[in-house]
């Protein structure tokens, strides 16, 4: 509901749309102006839902010549000629890619469109010759020379397969000539975008576009997409303060809600923060904090790689360290997913050092964080899927409570009641499987797992009591041995000053048994 009486442009990707209809716009135009000045052919590499549709369709619209759509934006000061250019704009997201057949058809989708503009040639042509035609009849007819405009070029090779490593040689053939087009047709080419997630390393795809310029860590167009905190302040006043009347609080505090839950991306070093736009315009629809970008859904093929690849998920919870040569390329062979997880906006960065030329990442908000570990939950612990937050609540209520015995109960029913093999039964998937669940209960209460002496399974801090858990596998100590290592490595000792009640907990899991078998409370 929208109190301010505003139109906010949710899920509107056309600047056509958005423009004519009177939808609520943050100007972006200068950027346009800047890219078109230069005139290179570009990649732009930004999270899904983070408005790259919606950049492509503003360009479609300036190199269309429609100066009326532009009225009262920056870019009318700064733009003296508006000349019609023959656009060829592709969008790769009109398939689910389950096979060769999938990418043909969408190739066949986006070249149909264009045919019927600019005249078909023969029938049984490939799609990159159907393509080069095309872009030179345009040329011909017009006397101008194409902007092509690609929307997530990257889909067939994200979607084909959960597996990177075997995308089929077909499909990287068909790509790669296609693609290859933007090459040797530029006598033909005015203008050239691609947009996608990630630039893949050595897939054949990206090895004849060495001529594109990659803007993706630029910080000249770091804001280029999203909003930024000065923008959300200057554009959606009213609409800050009718969510503060809805969820009670001032001003100033719903600000920091929406800080702390959808802003903390960056996509160069020493540049403002962006908030993802999907995730706040559907806040402000609503009038609800939610996690609206999770809830279009996680690219399958991460989570399940991160879980094939064995990934150290506790990781992930300090500072991750990355080469700037490897955060803008997403190479497969490499084992690591990092730069994949920036690239899709899991990770973003966080600090740069000069000296070592190396990002340090993290995560960048609340809504990512917690959004990212409950999807990876039901994957390490198959059939959790369904417990969600009503399920971490019943934990952290017990807690609450003093009820430590009903807790681990409840601990032990958790993994009782799920069909699983413990993995080479290590300990290691205990471990990963209670960093999940602590992680997540961490959404409303404080739970960590360091200390500044020494490192504990987890720490959970309720308002009067501090939680310390050890956990142990059978066979490689007992319950009492993981409330001795709590005591002698001391991990309470930092909370021990205040007033609060310290509980160590030692629990030991059966491989045999496949779960918690005991566990012994020390005061």
């Amino acid at each position: 509901m929208l109190f301010s009486g505003r139109k906010l442009p949710v899920g509107i990707q056309s600047f056509e749309d958005l423009r004519t209809n009177g939808y609520l716009y943050v100007d972006k135009t200068a950027y346009i102006y800047r890219l078109a000045a230069i005139g290179k052919p570009y990649f732009l590499g930004r999270p899904r839902r983070f408005g790259k549709s919606l950049l492509l369709s503003t360009l479609k619209a300036y190199f269309l010549g429609k100066k009326e759509l532009f009225e009262g934006l920056e870019i009318v000061k700064l733009e003296k000629e508006w000349i019609e250019y023959p656009v060829f704009h592709l969008d790769m997201n009109v398939e689910s890619y389950l096979n060769l057949n999938s990418l043909f058809s969408a190739l066949n989708t986006n070249l149909k469109v264009l045919e019927e503009k600019w005249g078909k040639g023969d029938e049984e042509e490939t799609p990159a010759a159907r393509f080069t035609n095309l872009i030179r009849r345009a040329y011909e007819q017009t006397g101008r020379k194409v902007v092509v405009l690609i929307d997530e070029y990257d889909k067939p090779l994200l979607g084909l397969k959960d597996d990177l490593n075997n995308v089929d040689d077909e499909i990287r053939k068909v790509l790669k000539g296609f693609y290859g087009i933007l090459k040797s047709a530029d006598e033909y080419l005015r203008f050239v975008f691609l947009t996608g997630v990630t630039k893949f390393s050595k897939v054949s795809v990206f090895s004849d576009l060495n001529h594109l310029m990659d803007i993706s860590l630029d910080q000249n167009y770091a804001g280029i997409c999203g909003i930024s905190e000065t923008e959300l302040i200057r554009c959606f006043e009213p609409e800050i303060k009718d969510l503060a009347v809805q969820l009670g609080k001032t001003y100033d505090e719903t600000l920091c809600e929406l800080k702390k839950r959808y802003d903390g991306y960056h996509f160069a070093e020493k540049t403002e923060g962006m908030y993802n736009p999907f995730s706040l315009l559907n806040t402000f629809a609503a009038g609800k904090l939610r996690d609206y970008w999770f809830e279009t859904g996680t690219p399958t093929f991460l989570i399940r790689m991160l879980k094939n690849m064995d990934f150290d998920l506790k990781s992930l919870e300090n500072d991750v360290i990355v080469p700037s040569r490897a955060i803008s390329e997403y190479r497969m062979e490499s084992g690591n997913p990092t730069p994949l997880l920036y690239q899709t906006g899991y990770l973003t960065i966080k600090d740069y050092d000069d000296c070592l030329n190396e990002y340090i990442l993290g995560f960048p908000n609340e809504e990512v964080k917690y959004g990212f570990l409950n999807e990876l939950l039901p994957v390490y612990m198959p059939g959790t899927d369904h417990l969600g937050e009503f399920y971490v609540g019943n934990f952290i209520r017990d807690l609450k409570a003093h009820k430590v015995e009903s807790f681990m109960n409840r601990l032990k029913a958790f993994f009782a009641g799920i069909p699983y093999e413990l993995n080479n039964k290590e300990e290691k998937h205990y471990q990963t499987v209670f960093y999940l669940l602590f992680k997540l209960m961490g959404q409303f209460i404080e739970a960590e797992q360091r200390s500044a002496v020494g490192r504990a399974d987890a720490v959970v801090i309720t308002a009067d009591t501090v939680y310390a858990f050890e956990f142990k596998l059978t066979g490689n100590g007992t319950a009492e041995e993981a409330v001795r290592q709590i005591e002698d490595k001391g991990y309470l000792i930092p909370f021990s000053a205040g007033n609060k009640k310290l509980v160590k907990i030692g629990a030991e899991f059966s491989a045999k048994e496949r779960g918690l078998s005991r566990w012994v409370i020390g005061g």
